[in-house]
């Protein structure tokens, strides 16, 4: 493939910056982060083979000997952005240490992350497009035996350590804080160092479907925190295909609208005022929902299971036959957001067909009504036909597409935590903690949260709680655990919100004590109530 190339490739020098086009560089960044905007920027891994002009990674990485080399011993020189570029050694744990200290001067002024692209390692030049196999590597590593090694060796591994030394580089230049890692290429364990995306995707319907199952298999293989260019990142997306981009990205771990040099506008506000509208719609449900993703993201760094899952993680047999549902072509589109989301995207988003949806367990509520989803009556099967997998399942609705909705679910027995709408997640949320109950068998849900940025929470500064209710003779009891950890609430109050439920004496009770406020929520909720959150546990009790 031909590469589209800058006429000017002196400016893209790796860990450099054009005084140019930004003369107070410092500056600008120091002011995005008085407004809440966290800059990421590119550090590709290619260093600029540019010798005496006081490039120091190219002289630094010379003079410690830390790039690649040909069979003859000479240093290998591949063309990518800058033009000639050399490759630091990563599997040296002196090269990875002499790469993280590069980073110095950028995260002193504030940069709040770092991005490793074109790790393969891409390169322009060579008929495969990255490095050739008889390249050189020295394994020099701790609990290895220190030899050399050929590329067609090394070649996989390459990105993970390239992202493992930006991780370690950034940690241990700012020990205190979580560094952010996102990278193009990574390796089984890549996890421990980078969030990953799954590369320049293109703005097609079709690319968009491929995005659910390629982060669902990320997500088996350990890639908890990945997802796709949202948008696509080769060519101008159609308004609508940007539409209903942003909303599916809006339940997937990674969010990131990102496009190409040379395309069209992509940004949210892109194509008009209803376009914009409806984008906004689902990034504020998103931050509304950040108490749900955070927990969940909690929970796939202790246990490893992914944010967004196939069906049948949760539910192995769900079918008669013992099929897994998301083989099922109607169910193509679906995935779980976290154990208790079910997102169920059309099969093929630029289609306007009618479609089913497939539910793995009977009892499911509509995420933005709140009601119980009901089999529809058309979906039942004609006893004369054939059996198919639809008809297999325990619950099946038929939905219209529509360019400004998404059928979203929540699984009955759970419980959300809902935040206040923010504008970023620097802001502290105002107003009370909200649990949507869900009532089901097994209720439950929990909550988790630290301060997002440091490693405090290793020492006990976080916040866990636990949520479960019931409904018995007495009426809804629901449970409030206590607060564990030292990290402080933003919250002094929660609201409740109960689904599926109707009180029908209208009296409710905290710990034992009338407590007066409960409401009929209308068509939304069924039950409403706000009671104060003292940290110490509650019992709620609705009759």
């Amino acid at each position: 493939m031909e590469w589209p190339r800058d006429p000017d490739l002196k400016h893209h020098r790796p860990f450099s910056v054009d005084k140019k086009l930004f003369p107070e560089f410092p500056g600008m960044i120091a002011q995005l982060a008085a407004e809440n905007f966290h800059t990421v920027v590119i550090t590709d891994l290619h260093i600029a083979n540019y010798p005496g002009h006081n490039y120091s990674p190219y002289d630094t990485g010379m003079a410690g000997d830390h790039f690649v080399k040909n069979v003859d011993g000479s240093v290998y020189s591949g063309e990518v952005w800058p033009g000639p570029s050399v490759f630091p050694d990563f599997t040296r744990a002196q090269t990875r240490e002499w790469w993280g200290s590069l980073y110095r001067d950028f995260s002193k002024i504030g940069i709040a992350g770092f991005w490793n692209d074109m790790n393969e390692p891409s390169i322009f030049n060579t008929p495969t497009k990255t490095m050739p196999e008889d390249v050189v590597h020295r394994i020099d590593e701790p609990g290895f035996m220190t030899r050399k090694a050929s590329h067609a060796e090394v070649h996989n591994v390459f990105g993970m350590e390239n992202s493992r030394a930006t991780f370690e580089g950034v940690k241990e230049l700012n020990p205190a804080l979580r560094p952010f890692v996102l990278t193009r290429a990574t390796y089984a364990g890549g996890q421990r160092y980078a969030a990953t995306w799954t590369g320049d995707n293109s703005s097609t319907w079709n690319h968009l479907r491929m995005t659910t199952p390629m982060i669902e298999n990320l997500g088996l293989s350990g890639f908890a925190l990945s997802g796709a260019d949202v948008g696509g990142f080769a060519g101008t997306p159609q308004p609508d295909l940007l539409t209903k981009w942003f909303e599916i990205a809006a339940f997937q771990p990674i969010d990131r609208d990102h496009t190409e040099k040379w395309t069209g506008d992509q940004e949210p506000w892109a194509g008009g005022p209803e376009s914009e509208a409806i984008r906004r719609r689902f990034i504020e449900e998103r931050y509304r929902l950040m108490p749900y993703l955070y927990t969940v993201a909690e929970e796939a760094s202790r246990t490893g299971l992914p944010i967004e899952r196939p069906l049948f993680l949760e539910f192995p047999e769900a079918a008669r036959d013992h099929h897994p549902i998301d083989i099922d072509l109607q169910a193509g589109g679906e995935f779980l957001f976290g154990p208790d989301i079910l997102v169920a995207a059309p099969p093929y988003p630029d289609k306007l067909d009618s479609y089913s949806v497939e539910f793995p367990s009977t009892l499911w509520y509509d995420y933005w009504s709140g009601l119980p989803v009901q089999k529809d009556s058309s979906s039942a099967a004609d006893p004369n036909a054939p059996q198919s997998p639809v008809d297999l399942v325990p619950l099946t609705i038929w939905r219209h597409p529509s360019l400004d909705s998404l059928a979203v679910f929540v699984r009955g027995g759970s419980i959300l935590p809902i935040a206040p709408l923010v504008q970023s997640t620097n802001e502290m949320p105002q107003g009370p903690l909200t649990l949507r109950v869900y009532v089901g068998p097994e209720c439950a849900g929990s909550l988790y949260l630290d301060d997002g940025k440091s490693y405090a929470y290793k020492n006990g500064a976080s916040l866990r709680m636990d949520f479960n209710c019931e409904v018995t003779a007495e009426g809804l009891q629901l449970r409030i655990g206590k607060h564990q950890g030292t990290y402080p609430a933003w919250w002094r109050e929660i609201r409740v919100e109960v689904y599926g439920w109707s009180s029908h004496e209208h009296i409710a009770s905290l710990n034992g004590l009338n407590f007066s406020g409960l409401a009929d929520g209308g068509s939304v909720a069924r039950e409403t109530l706000t009671v104060p959150d003292d940290g110490q546990g509650a019992r709620l009790v609705l009759k």
